[in-house]
Protein backbone atom coordinates (compact mmCIF):
# COMPACT_ATOMS: atom_id res chain seq x y z
CA UNK A 1 0.00 0.00 0.00
CA UNK A 2 1.58 3.13 -0.60
CA UNK A 3 0.24 6.59 0.27
CA UNK A 4 0.35 10.04 -1.48
CA UNK A 5 0.30 13.42 0.39
CA UNK A 6 -0.64 15.79 -2.61
CA UNK A 7 -2.23 14.99 -5.10
CA UNK A 8 -1.85 17.73 -7.48
CA UNK A 9 -0.11 16.93 -11.09
CA UNK A 10 2.08 14.41 -10.12
CA UNK A 11 0.71 12.74 -7.16
CA UNK A 12 -2.43 12.27 -9.52
CA UNK A 13 -0.49 11.15 -12.49
CA UNK A 14 1.10 8.94 -9.94
CA UNK A 15 -1.07 7.57 -8.27
CA UNK A 16 -2.66 6.66 -11.87
CA UNK A 17 0.04 5.01 -13.02
CA UNK A 18 0.52 2.53 -9.60
CA UNK A 19 -3.19 2.19 -9.89
CA UNK A 20 -2.61 0.44 -13.63
CA UNK A 21 -0.06 -1.33 -12.25
CA UNK A 22 -2.10 -3.02 -9.44
CA UNK A 23 -0.87 -1.44 -6.31
CA UNK A 24 -3.34 -0.11 -4.05
CA UNK A 25 -3.12 3.90 -3.69
CA UNK A 26 -4.75 5.91 -1.13
CA UNK A 27 -4.64 9.68 -2.01
CA UNK A 28 -4.91 13.02 0.00
CA UNK A 29 -7.24 15.40 -0.93
CA UNK A 30 -9.01 18.71 0.88
CA UNK A 31 -11.90 18.93 -1.07
CA UNK A 32 -15.30 17.24 -1.90
CA UNK A 33 -14.60 17.57 -5.75
CA UNK A 34 -11.09 16.05 -4.85
CA UNK A 35 -12.73 12.85 -3.27
CA UNK A 36 -14.74 12.23 -6.28
CA UNK A 37 -11.66 13.10 -8.50
CA UNK A 38 -9.57 10.47 -6.94
CA UNK A 39 -12.48 7.62 -6.07
CA UNK A 40 -13.19 7.93 -10.25
CA UNK A 41 -9.24 7.07 -10.42
CA UNK A 42 -9.59 3.88 -8.63
CA UNK A 43 -7.29 5.77 -5.84
CA UNK A 44 -8.46 5.36 -1.98
CA UNK A 45 -9.56 9.47 -1.36
CA UNK A 46 -8.67 10.84 2.34
CA UNK A 47 -9.04 14.48 3.68
CA UNK A 48 -5.51 15.40 4.85
CA UNK A 49 -4.98 18.74 6.20
CA UNK A 50 -1.78 19.35 7.27
CA UNK A 51 -0.37 22.41 9.34
CA UNK A 52 2.08 23.73 11.57
CA UNK A 53 -0.24 22.54 14.79
CA UNK A 54 -0.89 18.85 13.84
CA UNK A 55 -2.39 16.87 11.19
CA UNK A 56 -6.33 16.54 10.66
CA UNK A 57 -6.79 13.19 8.84
CA UNK A 58 -8.23 9.60 9.55
CA UNK A 59 -5.15 7.82 10.62
CA UNK A 60 -5.66 5.17 8.18
CA UNK A 61 -3.60 7.44 5.71
CA UNK A 62 -1.13 6.71 7.23
CA UNK A 63 -1.26 2.39 7.34
CA UNK A 64 1.11 2.05 4.46
CA UNK A 65 4.10 0.68 3.38
CA UNK A 66 5.74 4.01 1.83
CA UNK A 67 4.30 7.59 2.11
CA UNK A 68 5.32 10.00 -0.97
CA UNK A 69 5.46 13.18 0.12
CA UNK A 70 4.44 16.18 -3.23
CA UNK A 71 3.51 19.22 -1.43
CA UNK A 72 6.07 21.91 -2.32
CA UNK A 73 5.57 24.93 -0.02
CA UNK A 74 3.45 27.77 -0.93
CA UNK A 75 5.57 31.08 -0.35
CA UNK A 76 4.13 32.99 -2.75
CA UNK A 77 0.92 32.46 -0.71
CA UNK A 78 2.71 33.60 2.17
CA UNK A 79 3.14 30.23 4.06
CA UNK A 80 5.96 30.61 6.40
CA UNK A 81 5.59 26.99 8.36
CA UNK A 82 6.25 24.83 6.00
CA UNK A 83 9.46 23.54 8.20
CA UNK A 84 7.07 22.64 10.78
CA UNK A 85 4.31 20.86 8.52
CA UNK A 86 7.15 18.59 7.34
CA UNK A 87 8.07 18.09 11.40
CA UNK A 88 4.34 17.28 11.91
CA UNK A 89 4.28 14.81 8.67
CA UNK A 90 7.77 13.10 9.89
CA UNK A 91 6.34 12.43 13.16
CA UNK A 92 2.87 11.21 12.22
CA UNK A 93 5.59 8.59 9.78
CA UNK A 94 7.34 7.46 13.20
CA UNK A 95 4.33 6.98 15.07
CA UNK A 96 2.66 5.05 12.20
CA UNK A 97 5.97 2.88 11.59
CA UNK A 98 5.80 3.51 8.06
CA UNK A 99 9.35 2.66 6.62
CA UNK A 100 9.80 4.35 3.73
CA UNK A 101 9.22 8.22 1.96
CA UNK A 102 9.62 9.48 -1.14
CA UNK A 103 9.89 13.17 -0.97
CA UNK A 104 9.11 15.44 -3.55
CA UNK A 105 11.91 17.98 -4.06
CA UNK A 106 13.68 20.30 -6.62
CA UNK A 107 16.54 21.60 -8.85
CA UNK A 108 15.54 24.65 -6.87
CA UNK A 109 18.14 23.43 -3.61
CA UNK A 110 21.13 24.02 -6.17
CA UNK A 111 22.05 28.23 -6.72
CA UNK A 112 22.57 29.43 -9.95
CA UNK A 113 26.82 28.58 -9.88
CA UNK A 114 27.46 28.84 -13.33
CA UNK A 115 28.41 25.38 -13.30
CA UNK A 116 27.33 22.08 -13.14
CA UNK A 117 26.24 19.73 -10.61
CA UNK A 118 25.13 16.75 -9.15
CA UNK A 119 23.76 14.73 -6.39
CA UNK A 120 27.20 14.96 -4.71
CA UNK A 121 27.29 18.92 -4.65
CA UNK A 122 26.09 20.10 -1.72
CA UNK A 123 23.19 22.07 -1.82
CA UNK A 124 23.78 26.25 -1.15
CA UNK A 125 20.50 27.42 -1.79
CA UNK A 126 20.29 31.48 -3.12
CA UNK A 127 16.12 31.35 -3.07
CA UNK A 128 14.07 31.24 0.43
CA UNK A 129 12.07 28.41 -1.71
CA UNK A 130 15.49 26.48 -1.76
CA UNK A 131 16.40 27.18 1.69
CA UNK A 132 12.83 25.75 2.95
CA UNK A 133 13.12 22.66 0.34
CA UNK A 134 16.87 22.25 1.64
CA UNK A 135 15.97 22.10 5.24
CA UNK A 136 12.82 20.01 4.65
CA UNK A 137 15.29 17.18 2.67
CA UNK A 138 17.49 16.96 5.78
CA UNK A 139 15.38 17.08 8.21
CA UNK A 140 13.71 13.52 6.49
CA UNK A 141 16.75 12.56 5.33
CA UNK A 142 18.41 12.42 8.96
CA UNK A 143 15.47 10.85 10.67
CA UNK A 144 16.06 7.76 12.01
CA UNK A 145 12.94 5.98 12.07
CA UNK A 146 12.30 5.76 8.56
CA UNK A 147 14.32 5.68 5.39
CA UNK A 148 13.81 8.61 2.61
CA UNK A 149 14.64 8.97 -1.12
CA UNK A 150 14.63 12.52 -2.44
CA UNK A 151 13.75 13.51 -5.78
CA UNK A 152 14.88 16.47 -7.31
CA UNK A 153 12.57 17.36 -9.92
CA UNK A 154 13.99 20.11 -12.62
CA UNK A 155 11.16 22.74 -14.71
CA UNK A 156 7.89 20.27 -15.04
CA UNK A 157 6.63 19.54 -18.52
CA UNK A 158 4.19 17.00 -19.67
CA UNK A 159 0.53 17.26 -20.19
CA UNK A 160 -1.08 20.34 -19.39
CA UNK A 161 1.99 21.97 -19.22
CA UNK A 162 3.43 22.55 -22.50
CA UNK A 163 6.69 24.50 -22.33
CA UNK A 164 5.72 26.61 -25.12
CA UNK A 165 3.18 28.72 -22.82
CA UNK A 166 6.23 29.40 -20.28
CA UNK A 167 7.21 32.38 -22.93
CA UNK A 168 5.18 32.40 -25.64
CA UNK A 169 4.65 35.95 -27.26
CA UNK A 170 7.16 37.97 -24.52
CA UNK A 171 9.88 40.08 -25.47
CA UNK A 172 13.10 40.95 -23.22
CA UNK A 173 13.73 37.53 -21.84
CA UNK A 174 17.26 37.73 -20.25
CA UNK A 175 19.56 35.01 -20.71
CA UNK A 176 19.02 33.28 -23.96
CA UNK A 177 21.78 31.25 -23.61
CA UNK A 178 21.22 29.67 -20.14
CA UNK A 179 20.85 26.02 -20.46
CA UNK A 180 17.27 24.44 -19.40
CA UNK A 181 17.09 22.01 -16.58
CA UNK A 182 13.63 20.13 -17.29
CA UNK A 183 12.11 16.64 -17.14
CA UNK A 184 8.67 15.47 -18.42
CA UNK A 185 6.12 13.83 -16.35
CA UNK A 186 6.43 10.44 -18.13
CA UNK A 187 10.52 10.30 -16.74
CA UNK A 188 8.87 12.23 -13.17
CA UNK A 189 6.55 8.58 -13.01
CA UNK A 190 9.13 6.40 -14.28
CA UNK A 191 11.74 7.39 -12.11
CA UNK A 192 9.99 6.91 -8.44
CA UNK A 193 8.41 3.53 -9.71
CA UNK A 194 11.89 2.56 -10.64
CA UNK A 195 12.64 3.66 -6.92
CA UNK A 196 10.00 1.55 -5.50
CA UNK A 197 11.06 -1.64 -7.80
CA UNK A 198 14.42 -1.30 -6.56
CA UNK A 199 13.77 -0.46 -3.29
CA UNK A 200 16.18 2.69 -3.53
CA UNK A 201 15.67 4.43 -0.24
CA UNK A 202 18.67 6.62 1.47
CA UNK A 203 19.33 8.01 -2.13
CA UNK A 204 19.31 11.53 -3.39
CA UNK A 205 18.27 11.60 -6.80
CA UNK A 206 18.37 14.97 -9.52
CA UNK A 207 15.56 14.11 -11.73
CA UNK A 208 16.47 16.02 -14.75
CA UNK A 209 16.58 15.16 -18.59
CA UNK A 210 20.31 14.47 -19.63
CA UNK A 211 19.94 17.31 -22.65
CA UNK A 212 20.26 21.01 -21.84
CA UNK A 213 19.59 23.18 -24.96
CA UNK A 214 19.66 26.98 -24.76
CA UNK A 215 16.93 28.41 -23.25
CA UNK A 216 16.26 30.79 -26.15
CA UNK A 217 16.26 27.55 -28.19
CA UNK A 218 14.16 25.22 -26.78
CA UNK A 219 11.47 28.05 -25.94
CA UNK A 220 11.29 29.61 -29.32
CA UNK A 221 11.24 25.89 -30.57
CA UNK A 222 8.16 24.76 -28.21
CA UNK A 223 6.16 28.18 -28.77
CA UNK A 224 6.08 27.20 -32.32
CA UNK A 225 5.09 23.41 -31.68
CA UNK A 226 2.54 24.88 -29.15
CA UNK A 227 1.22 27.77 -32.06
CA UNK A 228 2.15 30.48 -30.14
CA UNK A 229 3.84 34.04 -31.11
CA UNK A 230 7.29 33.21 -30.54
CA UNK A 231 9.56 34.62 -27.57
CA UNK A 232 12.48 37.20 -28.03
CA UNK A 233 14.96 36.30 -25.90
CA UNK A 234 18.89 38.51 -25.13
CA UNK A 235 20.91 36.73 -26.64
CA UNK A 236 23.64 36.37 -23.07
CA UNK A 237 24.77 34.11 -20.65
CA UNK A 238 24.26 35.59 -17.44
CA UNK A 239 23.61 33.47 -14.32
CA UNK A 240 23.56 29.58 -15.11
CA UNK A 241 23.84 25.95 -13.62
CA UNK A 242 23.83 22.68 -15.60
CA UNK A 243 21.53 19.88 -13.27
CA UNK A 244 22.83 15.90 -13.67
CA UNK A 245 22.70 13.03 -12.14
CA UNK A 246 24.81 10.03 -11.11
CA UNK A 247 22.46 8.18 -9.32
CA UNK A 248 19.64 8.05 -11.71
CA UNK A 249 21.93 5.82 -13.64
CA UNK A 250 24.20 4.18 -11.50
CA UNK A 251 21.60 3.71 -8.50
CA UNK A 252 18.52 3.35 -11.04
CA UNK A 253 19.99 1.76 -14.05
CA UNK A 254 16.71 4.25 -15.41
CA UNK A 255 16.65 5.32 -19.34
CA UNK A 256 15.18 8.77 -19.71
CA UNK A 257 11.76 7.96 -21.72
CA UNK A 258 11.70 12.08 -22.84
CA UNK A 259 15.84 12.61 -23.37
CA UNK A 260 16.46 14.88 -25.85
CA UNK A 261 14.09 17.89 -26.46
CA UNK A 262 14.96 18.45 -29.91
CA UNK A 263 12.55 15.57 -30.74
CA UNK A 264 10.09 15.86 -28.35
CA UNK A 265 7.85 18.12 -30.39
CA UNK A 266 4.97 17.46 -32.42
CA UNK A 267 4.92 14.04 -30.45
CA UNK A 268 1.55 14.39 -28.04
CA UNK A 269 3.87 14.66 -25.30
CA UNK A 270 2.11 17.92 -23.93
CA UNK A 271 -1.77 17.10 -24.97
Amino acid sequence: MISILGCGWFGFALAQALVKNGTPVKGSTTTAEGHERLRAAGIQPYTVKVTAAGIDADNDFFNCEVLVISIPPKLRSGETDYAEKIAQIAQKVAEHQIQKVIYISSTGVYPECNCTVDEETQPQPDTESGRVLADAENRLMNHTAFKTAIIRFGGLVGPGRHPGRFFGGKSNIPNGQAPVNLIHLQDCIGITLSILSNDAFGYIFNAVAPHHPQKQHFYTRAAQDAGLPLPHFTDELGSWKTVNSINIAEVLQYNFKVADWDACFGDSLFA
